[in-house]
């Protein structure tokens, strides 16, 4: 790939401290870091709170919406996940707290036809995912992450959060999702990214 978006920071070196449990969780092509580095493709959107709604539409017997204390009343748990970034650097142990994809949908009776997840974000952010891919406990929206609130650099107020899929896919300064029968490739997708982004499977880029 040529397209490249790098910011300070974002250059760690790999460390190996012999641990057979950091090895296995551990993707292939990736290094541990300490830090939590922050790479964006844009400028950072800061949409007020009292402005701020959630939404989830398309594929839906209807749309339902959010806001900021809204989402907040909203049932959360605590998720302590290892994140892995396309950039190849990987994060263990990350703690947050959100809002699990499976309560937003509760709410929403998802159509029979619904197969696909678009997730679209303040600034024009997109990524899509394969509705599997997101049920199940396996994905959150989180609004605070180490105890804090979630910082803008890193997608706050709010962000997707897929553990299991390259960071790419975890959209920050998320503000809703569509559920559709069709795929439809999202911002780095249309740029040559894989359109699974599976970092176990080295889902880096097209072809991958």
């Amino acid at each position: 790939m040529t397209q490249r978006f790098v910011t300070r920071g974002f250059v760690g070196r790999r460390r190996d401290d012999g641990s057979a449990d950091i090895a296995s969780r551990t993707p292939p092509g990736q290094y541990i870091t300490k830090d939590f580095p922050v790479l964006s493709a844009g400028p950072t959107p800061r949409t007020p709170l009292e402005q701020w709604t959630f939404t989830i539409q398309g594929l839906v017997k209807q749309p339902v919406a959010w806001s900021w204390q809204e989402f907040l009343a909203l049932p959360s748990r605590e998720w302590t996940v290892d994140i892995s970034c396309v950039t190849k650097w990987t994060k263990l142990d990350m703690r947050w707290r959100g809002v699990s994809l499976d309560t937003l949908l509760e709410g929403a009776e998802i159509d029979d036809q619904a197969a696909f997840v678009i997730a679209w974000s303040d600034g024009g952010y997109t990524t899509n995912l394969p509705l599997p891919d997101v049920l199940n406990g396996q994905a959150f929206v989180a609004y605070e992450y180490d105890g804090a609130p979630l910082a803008a650099e890193h997608g706050g107020p709010a962000r997707l959060v897929v553990p299991a899929r390259y960071f790419w896919k975890s959209a920050k300064w998320i503000r809703g999702m569509r559920l559709q029968a069709e795929d439809q490739p999202g911002f780095w997708e249309s740029l040559g990214y894989h359109n699974r982004g599976d970092q176990w499977r080295e889902e880096r880029y097209g072809g991958d």
